[in-house]
């Protein structure tokens, strides 16, 4: 979608049909998504410090996606990344933005109003909203939020709010006409014949729409 609809890419090599996930990163990058999180939880340090690495230096050639690294705060300074997107059983954000330079940038993961605002409290520069819609990887979060609770949260907090959960391209839509500023997922990035043609078909169709209202 538009530059101001973020496009975000959360990697799983588990569900990889048929490439390694350097590869998988690196086509996303090259088709311009604006971030991606690698989120490898059961790599050893050392692989996922690599694996973060060689995304790092891919997005420094591209020159505009960001690299978050999910929980490893230690992985995401080494390799020099973006940022780090932290959980519900992470290091608190504040506890990050007290060791972290201040260009780092942090994410959380959130569940419901009050994660949201609590998040934003404590200094997050984004939220990953979700689930938004049914999806199997979600399912221990409970029935899925809804584009109402969506549009809930992105009116009662400042920073940017990402739907995240069963996302598709016509439910991308559905979120930023309820005040998402972006949309995450997996499926959507990496279970797809074509990176390329799914990023160019979010960017042409957020081009068509009216910026939605925070009211």
């Amino acid at each position: 979608m538009t530059r101001s609809f973020q496009l975000y890419y959360i990697t799983d090599r588990n569900q990889l049909r048929a490439s390694t996930l350097d590869a998988a990163i690196g086509r996303a990058i090259a088709a311009g998504v604006d971030w991606v999180q690698i989120r490898e939880k059961d790599l050893p340090a050392r692989d996922l410090l690599g694996l973060t690495e060689v995304a790092v230096q891919q997005a420094r050639r591209q020159g505009s996606t960001r690299v978050m690294v999910n929980d490893r705060l230690d992985v995401a300074l080494a390799a020099k990344a973006d940022g780090v997107h932290l959980g519900s059983r992470s290091m608190p954000a504040e506890v990050v933005r007290k060791v972290a330079p201040g260009e780092f940038v942090v994410g959380v993961s959130c569940h419901s109003l009050q994660d949201a605002v609590a998040a934003e409290a404590a200094g997050a520069n984004y939220i990953l909203l979700g689930p938004v819609f049914e999806t199997p990887s979600k399912l221990q979060y409970g029935p899925p939020l809804g584009v109402a609770k969506l549009r809930e949260v992105t009116s009662r907090v400042s920073i940017p709010v990402l739907a995240l959960g069963g996302i598709t391209v016509d439910r991308a839509a559905l979120c930023r006409q309820n005040g998402a500023a972006g949309i995450a997922g997996i499926r959507i990035f990496q279970d797809c014949d074509s990176v390329d043609e799914i990023v160019r078909t979010l960017r042409e169709e957020a081009g068509k729409q009216s910026p939605p209202s925070r009211e």
